[in-house]
């Protein structure tokens, strides 16, 4: 059984239709990207899954339990966007606090917390209130609190956003490194980071499924992004669709090249000659289109 199974799911705001027939499944493993526009319908969808609002119409169920259920004490748990740590409470207490509601005697609510503090590499915040660490570190803490019990699901809503690289990065290295153990389902606007730590995409648009799948997509084969340095651009054009297999060169709409090749590993070989002998500078290459190409490259 799939851990997130939704059929005809609704949700309607007076006349606002947040979600409107929403049928998903959502497969454990490695991480799970929900993407879409302002007002998609995204913070709805977790707030129905985690049981906080229910849904108008329409089945869900969460590790074969209903949302809200007890039976997903421990099991479940979310970060949003705009949670806050009291400031009035260290940081220890705080967790001990959390950990003891889901049922955990003193003694394993203490080790818990030593354990997720470690986690997010935390451990001498252990005394330490909210208000004297950055806004990096509290949201370092707050992971921390959507991993005690070590939850077979997590629900993250934005969680690198308004953050510094280096905190963003060990939120990242850690949801990659629990992923062998944890589900987790990641809303973000930030689609460079999803592309490098997802392996499945959700996208909505005013509360309608767009598409559901793997970010890895056979028809992307036939295509090359390339992120380059300073380039003329008419000039790499020109010279990229001199190469092997190659049929087109585009600029996107990010920045990038995208080539596309009947044979792209004679291409990329051509390409990384290419740009030896000119002597050019570049940053990325990789295989496919880029997220923000395959969702919104026809749109331009």
């Amino acid at each position: 059984m799939n851990p997130i199974e939704c059929q005809g799911l609704t949700k309607r705001y007076g006349s606002t239709l947040a979600l409107d027939n929403l049928t998903l499944s959502l497969p454990a493993g490695e991480p799970i990207a929900l993407i879409g526009p302002n007002g998609a319908g995204k913070t709805t969808l977790l707030s129905v899954l985690c049981g906080f609002i229910r849904p108008s119409n329409g089945e869900v169920s969460i590790l074969g339990e209903r949302p809200g259920s007890a039976g997903l004490t421990g099991r479940l748990s979310a970060l949003p966007q705009d949670a806050l740590l009291d400031p009035r409470l260290s940081v220890g207490r705080q967790l001990r606090f959390f950990a003891r509601l889901q049922g955990m005697g003193a003694a394993g609510a203490k080790k818990e917390v030593e354990r997720v503090l470690q986690l997010v590499d935390l451990s001498d915040s252990m005394h330490t209130k909210p208000a004297d660490l950055s806004h990096g570190m509290r949201k370092r803490i707050a992971i921390a609190q959507a991993l005690l019990g070590s939850p077979e699901l997590v629900l993250l809503d934005e969680p690198t956003a308004g953050i510094d690289p280096p905190n963003a990065k060990m939120i990242r290295d850690l949801v990659r490194e629990q992923s062998s153990r944890t589900t987790f389902i990641v809303s973000s606007h930030n689609l460079d980071e999803l592309e490098r730590l997802c392996g499945s995409v959700v996208y909505l648009e005013k509360g309608r499924l767009i598409s559901a799948g793997p970010l890895s997509d056979d028809a992307d084969d036939e295509y090359i992004t390339l992120r380059m340095g300073a380039v003329n651009e008419s000039e790499f054009i020109n010279a990229a669709n001199m190469l092997p297999g190659v049929s087109d060169v585009s600029k996107t709409t990010g920045g990038d090249f995208l080539i596309k090749t009947q044979d792209d590993m004679a291409t990329s070989a051509a390409l990384m000659q290419l740009l030896i002998d000119k002597n050019w500078r570049y940053r990325q290459l990789s295989r496919g289109k880029s997220l923000e190409e395959r969702l919104y490259g026809d749109q331009t």
